[in-house]
């Protein structure tokens, strides 16, 4: 049981050191919905959001008043939209329309964001995932609060190539279209291996055919809170160190999950899962790459990083696991660059790079996130980048993802403002050789050898 002794524990970590819970996220079943016309699909989904989610946000901010817990962001995610509107989707046109109820019904219950325009393509694509993915750049041009996302690959199923390399194509052209807005719609759309059905955080949220018709998820953060925890201990040995991510991880859980009771009780919607991920803000001190310095190393991307890196994530899963009957999501630590200043100094001194990151995203949470590049970076080199994380996950068994933003008319060493959670970045060199030959070989690459198990 959780009581009010443990919440008056983290005050502190509240006012001085970053906690907060970053995100409750309602997902909610669309299946239902599914019409052979257009606008009765669009007008069951907005009945059936705004029926379910109206007082979401109200009881979210009624949480943070009576608990004193920050609760940064409320949002929804949904069903993957392809199969929603597989039946009455004819072009792409008709899945922007979806987009725009979507946004609309997002601006109606106030929510920041709302994702699940999202396909999962992994093994194959039918007509209608194939409509959705060429959708995406007009559908994230055309509204404010639409994310999208798209699963390339599994463990399981091997990396869908030709979707792989389509995806290179949707990311220059939603940079094209954002243009005036810093290419913003990039960022608002992650490509994904062996994505969860329960993720809470956007834009790689969406809700599974595998839960229940309406759930409520939580994700809590607080690299704050782990950075102060590490700066009390400078030259403890790694049992001690370990031991105090571990702690500080479970009192940041036990927050998360008093929120996630509360918001099923008051909402009457099932508790799904706690995803403890520690993952930053642009707030100075609030930043997965402090911890890292803190742990011995002089800026993140430095020898060791890696090591460090791992460490965390270990760490933080072990604490936050006793701290919840039910952790998921992708619980660990986020290595966003421009979420995080910390990152962000790394890549201004030099020691942080892109092929560095992909090695940091061996042990860490997701993958290459929140990462500016020059905008004549080719759609070819992206679907690159897409494979290579891709792999990663498919081998590793984990979840890998990819947030980058080719940044039209912004060139190496520059930077771009996208402003609130979303921060800034300066724009990263990207590897120049090419890989065409690569990516345009059709089909998919198998699965590795350690996924047939049954």
């Amino acid at each position: 049981m959780i009581n009010l002794a443990e919440v008056f524990e983290t005050n502190k970590m509240i006012e001085q050191e970053h906690l907060d819970v970053r995100t409750i996220t309602m997902g909610i079943s669309l299946l239902d919905c599914a019409d052979s016309d257009l606008q009765v699909t669009c007008s069951k989904i907005r009945e059936k959001i705004v029926r379910l989610a109206s007082n979401l946000v109200a009881t979210g901010e009624e949480i943070a008043r009576e608990f004193a817990i920050p609760i940064v962001n409320k949002r929804i995610s949904v069903t993957p939209i392809s199969l929603v509107g597989g039946n009455c989707c004819k072009s792409p046109e008709d899945y922007v329309e979806i987009a725009k109820t979507l946004d609309e019904i997002a601006k109606t219950v106030g929510v920041n964001f709302i994702g699940g325009y999202s396909a999962i393509v992994s093994k194959g694509m039918t007509r209608s995932d194939e409509l959705l993915i060429r959708s995406i750049p007009q559908a994230l041009a055309e509204t404010e609060r639409i994310c999208s996302s798209v699963n390339v690959g599994s463990t399981k199923t091997g990396i869908n190539m030709d979707a792989v390399r389509m995806m290179g194509d949707i990311m220059k052209q939603a940079a094209r279209l954002t243009a005036e807005a810093d290419s913003i719609g990039c960022a608002k759309l992650v490509v994904l291996c062996n994505a969860p059905d329960d993720n809470p955080f956007m834009a790689g949220a969406f809700h599974g055919v595998s839960e229940a018709d309406a759930i409520i998820n939580v994700g809590v953060s607080g690299p704050g809170v782990v950075k102060y925890a590490l700066q009390q201990i400078p030259d403890a040995n790694f049992e001690v160190l370990c031991e105090t991510i571990k702690k500080t991880a479970f009192k940041i859980t036990r927050v998360g999950q008093l929120v996630a009771q509360e918001a099923s009780k008051r909402l009457g919607v099932p508790f799904g899962i706690i995803d403890l991920s520690l993952a930053p803000t642009p707030a100075v001190g609030d930043s997965v790459a402090d911890i890292l310095e803190c742990i011995g190393v002089d800026k993140a991307g430095a020898p060791g990083t890696t090591a460090a890196l791992a460490l965390l994530n270990d760490q933080v899963k072990k604490g936050g696991v006793m701290a919840s009957s039910y952790v998921g999501g992708l619980s660990g630590a986020f290595i966003p660059v421009s979420e995080d200043q910390g990152m962000i100094d790394a890549v201004e001194a030099g020691a942080l790079s892109i092929e560095k990151l992909e090695a940091m995203t061996c042990v860490c949470s997701v993958g290459l996130d929140m990462i500016a590049v020059p905008g004549d970076t080719s759609a070819e080199t992206l679907s690159g980048i897409i494979a290579d994380e891709a792999a990663i996950g498919m081998v590793n068994q984990k979840t890998t993802a990819v947030r980058i933003i080719p940044v039209e008319g912004k060139k190496e060493g520059e930077t771009v403002e996208f402003g609130g959670l979303l921060g800034h970045a300066p724009i990263m060199s990207v590897n120049q050789f090419g890989c065409s030959r690569f990516v345009n070989r059709t089909g998919r690459i198998p699965a590795p050898i350690h996924s047939f198990k049954n």
